[in-house]
């Protein structure tokens, strides 16, 4: 006789084992179903005591916390800016999901799920076979209930970045199944079958990053989930067993096969008729037709928009207590985000500011414009604006226009438009415009006495100033603007005193992009008034949108409006607009500033239309930058062009010819920045809008008394020296 093969002779007891776990499975199947139905029996009325106190142990509650939703941005006219996300996912109510999907889902992955309970108990018993003498776990058995309640506990274990969760989760031991089980028992206590349903298309994940059914329909065919067809359908409902082997972008074949697969199930199942799955086993998957979408700010096609965007809303407590609480919120919480970003206006300026400098020159131009009266950032461009790490290919992860805690980095000496702080200080003390000075060429400044915010006190170290534009001598306040006169401005500064000069440029808005160096802390020094603070493009120019709208500051904002996943809408906080000069100082301003346009350095950057207008010019030391900054009343803009500190680059911009454009840069805020950038951008945004007209300021402001109008000042007729 030959002797029994080893299999053969272990077959009696491995049918014992089997058998008595088959009971012991049709127990624990027997005592779920009688949960589901009879959720307050006793136990003692379910059996034996030993199933009792197993049951006992399992948990009976299931939560289901809201599923993670990717955040949008959106411009003024509603068009995606980005997406933020750890999951990208777009939950969607069963009504906006095609029938058809549905259909598919339920075909391929539990035909009976309208049928049964919480369980397939039939189909759990047949698994637990099959798996048993397969050796491991090769077939589900489990319903969408237990799927639905799998992904939940996966998704959770994700998104808190728990390794050890996510392995529980996924395990292949029957004890982790036991608690699917009992989890699905809760679940269908509490939900009904079209809510599970549409949880469990909502959270499934169907590959290559596509959480939930509108996210894949987005992804891999262009379309929504309500307008998906049966060959689409069935391609998707494949693709939850094994999403990375059947991807039909990186395994076509597999995926059609699959795909095929259900296809033939809802036919067997009479849930698509022969003809209709016939026709859509003929149709092909198109690789043209997939949307690749990226979380974050790099891939926006304004990334640096979109990183103040991120920044600013990373800094609303209305949106969490701290930053990571916000954090969490922006990339989990479905977050619609709008901006008032007015994509041709961005598009007109961004054209100018690159048609001056090019994002790989050695050179660095910026444009920022704010809405008076709102603080509503209406543009704001730079000329390397592809965000990344390759210098080579001109690119950069600064925002040049923004403060440090925004994303920005070195800040920008802004030269003479500080003029103007001076000039409003002076003003809101009761000196008027046609105080004058004698304003000699070169004066000597050292060891002159102020009065900064800790006292009066002397110059520190020589403070020589010269003037760049050939204007000396006798002068007002006006004709000193228009020709951008230092040694006029100094003597100024001095009679003010640099406390409030300083004071004025921080409540109009200027910012210092120095590390522990506020513009507060320039009140010792007179040269401020010459714009040696590095600030923020952005922050010059909404100072001078204070002046434009009448003396009302306004915090600059972008987000107009959030909603979250749930459609209510979070507070956004306000530009905080309050008036911080009067009507009567910032109209004498206008009056000045506007000169300067009409009479003045700023010729040059004034519009075609000729309306009425104001601005300023200022060049730095060296003409390592040049700035124009303007203003009507409908909005104020700042331009400049700089060199780069962070990169080898020219230092002077005087007869510099850029490379990209060919430009021949003269070193003037005018002719440089004023009457390439600002002139033709603001003559394109101001075409359709009415000219308007600035108010005409006070006498006093005006014309003073008549000590006001000598050459007098604190100091009497202290001769300064002049040469050097």
């Amino acid at each position: 006789m030959t002797p029994p093969t080893l299999a053969a002779a272990r077959r009696p007891r491995s049918l014992l084992k089997v058998g008595g776990l088959f009971v012991v499975v049709s127990v624990v199947c027997g005592l779920l179903v009688t949960a589901a139905t009879l959720p307050f029996v006793g136990g003692a009325a379910w059996g034996a005591k030993a199933a009792r106190d197993g049951m006992s142990s399992l948990p009976l509650a299931f939560a289901t916390p809201a599923q993670a939703q990717r955040s949008t941005v959106l411009d003024g006219d509603g068009k995606v800016l980005a997406y933020f996300y750890d999951q990208n996912r777009t939950y969607v109510d069963l009504a906006d999901i095609a029938p058809v999907m549905r259909t598919a889902i339920v075909s391929i992955e539990d035909h009976r799920f309208y049928e049964h309970g919480p369980l397939d108990a039939q189909g759990t018993l047949r698994a637990f076979v099959k798996n048993f003498f397969a050796g491991g776990v090769t077939q589900g058995g489990s319903t969408l209930t237990q799927q639905y309640v799998k992904q939940v506990q996966v998704n959770a274990a994700a998104l808190s970045g728990n390794e050890a969760a996510v392995e529980a989760a996924t395990d292949s031991s029957y004890q982790r199944k036991l608690r699917e089980l009992r989890y699905a028992v809760s679940v269908e206590n509490t939900m009904s079958k079209d809510q599970i349903l549409e949880r469990y298309l909502n959270i499934a994940y169907f590959g290559d990053g596509a959480y939930g059914i509108e996210a894949a329909s987005e992804h891999y065919f262009g379309t929504t989930a309500k307008k998906l067809t049966l060959p689409q359908a069935a391609m998707l409902a494949g693709l939850v067993q094994n999403p990375a082997s059947f991807d039909p972008v990186t395994h076509p074949g597999a995926g059609i096969e699959r795909r095929n697969v259900v296809l033939d199930r809802m036919g067997e199942l009479g849930t698509a008729s022969t003809a209709a799955v016939a026709k859509a086993k003929k149709t092909k998957f198109s690789n043209g037709d997939v949307e690749n979408m990226s979380s974050g700010c790099q891939s926006s096609d304004l990334p640096f928009i979109c990183d103040y965007v991120k920044r600013s809303v990373l800094q609303m407590s209305s949106l969490g207590k701290t930053t990571a609480d916000r954090e969490k919120l922006l990339m989990q919480g479905g977050l619609t985000i709008r901006t008032g970003i007015d994509p041709d206006i961005q598009e007109n300026v961004q054209e100018k500011v690159s048609d001056a400098v090019g994002a790989k020159d050695p050179v660095i131009s910026v444009m920022d414009m704010v809405e008076p009266g709102t603080g509503k950032i209406v543009a704001m461009a730079q000329s390397r604006p592809v965000m990344g790490a390759d210098a080579k290919k001109g690119q950069t992860y600064w925002n040049y226009s923004a403060p440090r805690d925004l994303g920005g980095n070195q800040g920008f000496q802004a030269g003479s438009t500080f003029k103007a702080f001076t000039a409003a200080a002076a003003l809101e003390n009761g000196i008027p415009l046609s105080k004058r000075y004698d304003a000699r060429a070169s004066m000597d400044f050292s060891g002159d006495r102020f009065d900064s915010c800790s006292g009066n006190v002397p110059i520190v170290g020589d403070f020589p100033v010269k003037n760049s534009t050939g204007v000396n001598g006798s002068m007002d306040m006006v004709r000193a603007a228009e020709f951008s006169v230092n040694t006029y401005f100094v003597q100024l500064a001095l009679d003010v005193g640099m406390c409030d000069v300083t004071k004025m440029a921080a409540k109009l808005g200027a910012e210092s992009n120095t590390p522990d160096a506020p513009i507060s802390s320039y009140d010792d020094k007179p040269s401020f008034t010459l714009g040696t603070a590095e600030v923020s493009p952005l922050s010059v120019a909404n100072a001078y949108a204070t002046f434009a709208s009448g003396g009302i500051h306004c915090n600059p904002v972008i987000v107009s409006k959030i909603t979250d996943g749930s459609g209510k809408d979070r507070d956004v906080p306000g530009a905080d607009c309050k008036r911080v000069i009067s009507e009567d100082v910032a109209s004498a301003v206008d009056s000045m500033l506007s000169s300067v346009v009409t009479k003045g350095t700023g010729a040059r950057a004034r519009t075609a239309d000729g309306r009425p207008q104001a601005g300023k010019t200022g060049t730095i030391d060296s003409n390592a930058a040049v700035w124009y900054v303007g203003y009507t009343p409908q909005i104020a803009g700042a331009a400049m062009i700089s060199i780069d500190n962070e990169r080898k680059s020219p230092r002077s911009l005087k007869g510099y010819t850029v490379a990209s454009s060919g430009l021949y840069l003269e070193g003037s805020g005018s002719g440089d920045a004023g009457r390439r950038i600002w002139k033709p951008v603001m003559d394109k945004y101001l075409k359709d809008l009415p000219a308007e007209s600035f108010p005409t300021p006070p006498a006093d402001l005006v014309r003073g008394d008549a000590s006001d109008r000598t050459t007098d000042n604190r100091y009497g007729q202290k001769q300064r020296p002049g040469g050097r």
